[in-house]
């Protein structure tokens, strides 16, 4: 089985959005994606976090989130995981120590999410296994 995986450490949509394009991309290429959300990113997994943090405070951001759209792509960062976990090939996982710096629960977690896990487990169980890997 051919296999991605992706650490997404940063919290700015732009940064966001290119580690989940690329896993989109990966839906097409290889038979599961793994991504392990980290730092300020694991908040992209919790219910609040999702609506409220993960936006550069400059004007660019509209400017980005416009061009998005005019791509077809959909702006929203939590429809974008809403429709790569569609896919059935993307798991999304928190970083255990980031959920525990940044506060998110797995009460917390949006229903896409599908755990909080150790990094290590991440590394040697997915990363270590992958055919690629990439970090954002």
């Amino acid at each position: 089985m051919k296999t991605m995986a992706i650490i997404i450490q940063k919290d700015a949509y732009d940064l966001i959005l290119t580690g989940l394009a690329f896993a989109y991309l990966g839906t097409a290429i290889y038979d599961q994606v793994d991504i392990l959300c980290v730092n300020w990113a694991v908040k992209l997994l919790s219910k609040d976090g999702i609506k409220t943090k993960l936006d550069h405070q400059d004007a660019s951001l509209e400017k980005i989130k416009e061009n998005v759209a005019k791509a077809g792509l959909p702006t929203d960062l939590y429809e974008i995981v809403k429709a790569l976990k569609g896919t059935g090939k993307v798991h999304f996982y928190g970083c255990s120590l980031a959920a525990a710096i940044f506060e998110v629960d797995k009460k917390d977690l949006v229903p896409e999410a599908d755990e909080i896990v150790g990094a290590t487990w991440f590394l040697t169980e997915k990363a270590e296994q992958a055919t690629i890997f990439m970090q954002y």
